[in-house]
């Protein structure tokens, strides 16, 4: 349970929390700030789902993976927010030349290329959850963030993320993978041990920070505290690890760390760190810590 702190001098004093008076108060709200809140590009609210369906998603995104997401809400606890959400992500997975055609009205044409239907992304925002609700997220093979929010006056709002469950990848409608591409998992498998040693070791520094989700998307795994921090691309001799911290503040080294800020690249962050060796692994922890914590 968070628990928010007023401090005034060498006091401190407890504020309470309460739920929002309307759900959809709090869906603008989001809406308005979801890049800041969520690390999503906004795309559309009330999306009417058709007769089939009979319903209406109350809010569409793009994350920073290119990862389409559908975003619910809901004031209290035990209103099936969750199973509503399964419920139009498998709209969304029947309709992807609709929502595309979404993203290229609000985000440019260019913007489709990016997107991603390996891992598409429920998430549920409410008062509460129950422990039912944790454990069966966990039991179904999709991606779920579970998060919590509670206002604190008019000016304090928290989001707590309960749970979290990455998922499997997506598939087509014939069964085959809807992506014919090695996935970040594939490419990994088919790599040398010394890479895979690397990577087992770069996977346990990062979850190893505490507070930590790990998603394997199509290209690469992303490690998140709310956005991501870091994005680790495998390759046949290295790992490329992209991490969400100014090069400009960083003294680069050829052949270890790059400014890749206009650079296509898979992964999200703007330093690309190279680790070939334990060595460099070592020399990267500094740069790894400091990603983590800027996102805190």
């Amino acid at each position: 349970m968070l628990r928010v702190f007023r401090r005034s001098g060498d006091s401190a004093t407890e504020l309470a929390g309460s739920a929002v008076g309307l759900e959809r108060h709090l869906q603008a709200f989001v809406e308005r700030n979801m890049t800041t809140l969520l690390g999503i590009r906004f795309l559309d609210t009330e999306v009417r789902t058709g007769p089939l369906h009979g319903g209406r998603i109350d809010s569409l995104g793009l994350d920073e993976d290119g990862s389409p997401v559908v975003v619910e809400y809901k004031r209290g606890r035990d209103e099936n927010v969750i199973n509503q959400a399964l419920f139009y992500l498998a709209w969304l997975r029947d309709h992807q030349d609709a929502f595309e055609a979404l993203v290229a009205r609000r985000l440019g044409p260019g913007a489709v290329a990016e997107v991603d239907w390996s891992s598409p992304r429920i998430i549920c925002i409410a008062a509460d959850y129950s422990r039912y609700d944790v454990h069966a997220i966990g039991e179904m093979n999709r991606r779920i963030d579970l998060v919590r929010y509670r206002m604190f006056s008019e000016e304090l709002l928290t989001l707590e993320l309960v749970a979290s469950v990455a998922g499997g990848a997506a598939r087509s409608g014939s069964g085959a993978l809807a992506v014919a591409r090695p996935t970040a998992e594939q490419r990994l498998a088919g790599a040398g041990q010394d890479v895979r040693a690397l990577y087992e070791d770069l996977d346990g520094r990062l979850i190893g920070f505490g507070d930590v989700h790990s998603v394997q998307l199509k290209q690469y795994t992303a490690y998140r505290r709310g956005p991501n921090f870091a994005s680790v691309k495998v390759q046949a001799r290295s790992l490329l690890v992209y991490l969400r911290l100014d090069p400009g503040a960083v003294d680069l080294v050829e052949g270890f760390s790059r400014d890749v800020r206009g650079i296509g690249h898979h992964g999200t962050g703007d330093l690309e760190v190279r680790i070939a060796s334990p060595a460099a692994l070592v020399r990267a922890a500094p740069l790894l810590r400091a990603a983590y914590e800027a996102v805190a």
